[in-house]
């Protein structure tokens, strides 16, 4: 008994420390991942904790269990709009791109190691996908707002790639452990069984999964727990038939996400935690397994390999797949550079132990150091280096009081509260006459803490309270209005987009005339929208920017594939 109680007492503590720990390393910008894999190895055998823990088989379930929760909070919370412009360059990243950079890490290795060739693409294969807990983790650290075509293709990509690395990585442990005879029927049976299996029950186990969520009728905080079971029911029913369990609980978790549902805001907020939870246990569990002394010896060894796939496979991936999508070069570098590996290629470098590859325990020392080396180095170095590239965007303005409602028959609904102030923007600028999304209505506003009779919204204040009702695709339109977001004067509206706001609609020769923009005789006839999208010849997202004869055009609103609204700088002196 005495034993149970400080076991309690020291997971806990762990856990407490952990979270708060947050705080700390979220100021400083380490990367919180790296934090709980150096504290697993602190409370290891050679740390001061002194706890042995060596069980793989255990490790291999609990960091799969993980990873699957991770993977299913990500799908909820991404939007089907990420999809526009991240969808089918992530999908190259996915697939080409993890076989590349396999091909080529795994090429250096066998070189430098002096290892059989299928062993040093076996060790490729295990670091060739980012991983999703990583990159969901540090993009969304310090309240970093990245431009939509580089956090959509960056995050599709993380909670997409690793059924192709697993697949290299079963193939390879299966040749290696059984010989080559049949190995391109293998190969080509695993892919479609992986990926076959996990898109079709994915998405079927996904619109099943709504469709019984939406007609149970049970106490409220039990909505949350049937979501996460039946989304690890689906991630095991793919996994037990042969397919990609992690690519079918994340297009669960994707279709859950995107679709009316149910006591939504309870599962969402349950699954915030539970997939936070998660990435601790599992980088705790992770640090745990490994053994600090045998890291040394082939640290330098790791270190090289690290620098190829940092430096080389990885940039020359992203390059290749990237080529037909015409992105801007600065996109490609930190697309190429946020390449972090985590928990993912730490798992995979289980499955050689699990088949009791004689050289598995090298292996899975080197992979180790290759993450701590990728944690350190790129997840230190994200956001300044979207600062430095430009793809910073004017941060969203933060929740201010909302509550989300299960209303019937509008599932999606949400009661939200503002408290003016001196710089909102529809106090500071004086706007008498805004428009309210045709959807939202107005349900209080309070001056002095009074409820007032009528709802003067041509008169507002700072200090008032005004609360509406509305769905939650209007709450960054409401938020633009009533919030006053604290951003450095470079990411202000006036110095992020400039001082004028041109319509997406306007024709070229009326905005020649009106701003002395020179354009050219065959555009002078297309509408903005037309001539920045032939220019930018890529998808268009918020903060593309062209130059034009001393003046700067900047994408301001997207609608669908238009651009509904462009901001104007003068550039010149």
């Amino acid at each position: 008994m005495e034993l149970t109680n400080q076991i309690i007492l020291l997971g806990s503590a762990v856990l407490l420390a952990s979270v708060l720990s947050s705080v700390i390393t979220r100021r400083l910008g380490v990367p919180l991942l790296l934090v709980f894999l150096v504290l697993g190895m602190l409370l290891g055998e050679q740390g001061p904790g002194g706890v042995e823990f060596r069980d793989v088989q255990t490790a291999h379930l609990f960091g799969s269990l993980a990873l699957a929760i991770i993977l299913f909070d990500g799908g909820m919370r991404t939007p089907f709009s990420s999809f526009r412009v991240g969808l089918r360059p992530a999908l190259g990243l996915a697939t080409l791109g993890v076989v590349i950079t396999a091909g080529v890490t795994g090429a250096f290795a066998a070189w430098w190691l002096g290892l059989d060739w299928l062993m040093g693409f076996l060790l490729g294969a295990i670091v060739g996908s980012t991983d999703a807990a990583a990159v969901f983790s540090l993009l969304h650290a310090r309240g970093l707002a990245l431009k939509q075509r580089v956090g959509a293709t960056l995050e599709i990509e993380s909670g997409s790639n690793d059924p192709m690395a697993i697949f290299l990585t079963l193939v390879l442990v299966e040749v290696l452990v059984d010989g080559g005879d049949h190995m391109g029927v293998t190969v080509l049976w695993e892919f479609l069984r992986q990926i076959g299996l996990g898109a079709l029950l994915g998405l079927a186990g996904g619109t099943g999964l709504r469709w019984l969520i939406n007609r149970l009728d049970m106490p409220q905080g039990l909505y949350p727990l049937a979501a996460m079971a039946g989304g690890l029911t689906v991630f095991g029913l793919t996994a037990v038939l042969g397919g990609s369990g992690f690519l079918a609980i994340y297009l669960a978790g994707l279709l859950l996400g995107n679709r009316p549902l149910q006591a939504s805001q309870y599962i969402n907020r349950f699954h915030d935690g539970i997939a936070r939870l998660a990435q601790i246990g599992m980088f705790l569990m992770l640090g745990l397994l490994v053994t600090p002394s045998d890291l040394l010896p082939v640290a330098v060894d790791a270190l090289f390999i690290a620098a190829v796939l940092i430096l080389v496979a990885r940039p020359l991936a992203v390059w290749l797949c990237l080529l037909p999508f015409h992105f801007p070069w600065r996109e490609q570098v930190f697309v190429g550079w946020v390449g972090l590996r985590g928990a993912v290629p730490i798992i995979l470098a289980l499955f050689p132990l699990l088949a009791g590859i004689p050289q598995g325990e090298m292996l899975f020392n080197i992979v180790f150091f290759v993450v701590l080396i990728s944690l350190l180095v790129q997840g230190w170095t994200i956001t300044p280096l979207a600062r430095w590239l430009g793809l910073e965007l004017p941060p969203a303005s933060q929740v201010v009081q909302r509550v989300e409602l299960d209303i019937p028959g509008q599932q999606e609904l949400e009661l939200v509260g503002y408290r003016l102030a001196e710089n909102s923007p529809v106090v500071r600028e004086h706007w008498t006459g805004f428009t309210l999304p045709r959807s939202v209505r107005v349900v209080a506003h309070l001056r002095d803490k009074v409820l007032l009779d009528t709802l003067d919204m041509l008169d507002l204040r700072a200090g008032d309270y005004l609360y509406l009702l509305a769905p939650p695709q209007d709450l960054p339109a409401l938020d633009r209005l009533f919030v006053a977001v604290e951003a450095p004067e470079r990411l202000s509206d006036r110095s992020f987009f400039g001082a004028f706001v041109l319509n997406g609609g306007a024709r070229m020769a009326d905005l020649s005339m009106a701003y002395g923009l020179e354009v050219p005789q065959e555009a002078r006839d297309l509408t903005l929208d037309d001539f920045m999208r032939r220019a930018l010849n890529t998808q268009p997202v918020v903060g593309d920017r062209l130059q034009l004869n001393g003046v700067e055009l900047v994408v301001r609103e997207v609608s669908g594939d238009r651009i509904t609204r462009v901001g104007l700088k003068f550039t010149r002196g």
